[in-house]
């Protein structure tokens, strides 16, 4: 591969209401990708319907191998360009696809969606039980509910959500 492009997760910028369009035509080509979906609840005035909605508006996750896969991928219809921060593609690291796919597989998890301010720093705490057992997260007090951030550094963004105040222990104090 050049010298520019490491092989992982790029961060593929897609036209709204693309996503799950571009993911498909992606996987047609056979190209890993991933597109973050959480189920919500959207209101038209005579109903209510439960529809997947991306995490990420706009994004779709693929795991690029090799030169010829970066182009094929940005030549898919409906894809605009790939994520740039600093000059530099957007990477996502491995483990932070992995803590996604933690979130959206978790039945112990309620109310998932995405922070893209910066946050005051919280205390750290370790999930200890259920599916998530093991992952660390900062813990915000939001109506008396313990929702948690997980945060995703290379893409700059964050995935919050309601969990048991059981499932947590404390591993450091925040100065």
């Amino acid at each position: 591969m050049g010298k520019l492009l490491k092989i992982g997760w790029y961060v593929l910028y897609v036209r709204s209401h693309q996503e799950k369009k571009v993911d498909n035509l992606l996987k047609e080509s056979q190209l890993e990708s991933f597109l973050p979906l959480v189920k919500t609840v959207r209101q038209w005035s005579d109903r209510k319907k439960i529809i997947e909605a991306p995490l990420f508006p706009s994004y779709v996750f693929v795991k690029i191998n090799s030169a010829q896969d970066f182009y094929k991928a940005s030549s898919i219809e409906g894809a605009c360009t790939f994520i740039r921060c600093g000059g530099e593609y957007a990477l996502a690291q491995d483990h932070e696809i992995q803590k996604i796919k933690l979130f959206l597989g978790s039945k112990d998890i309620t109310n998932v969606g995405k922070v893209t301010s910066n946050l005051e720093v919280g205390e750290t705490m370790m999930i200890q039980y259920g599916s998530l057992a093991g992952l660390e997260c900062e813990v915000l007090k939001v109506n008396n509910e313990n929702k948690i951030v997980v945060r995703l550094d290379s893409i700059n963004q964050g995935i919050t959500a309601t969990i048991p105040s059981q499932f947590l222990s404390k591993i450091s104090k925040a100065v």
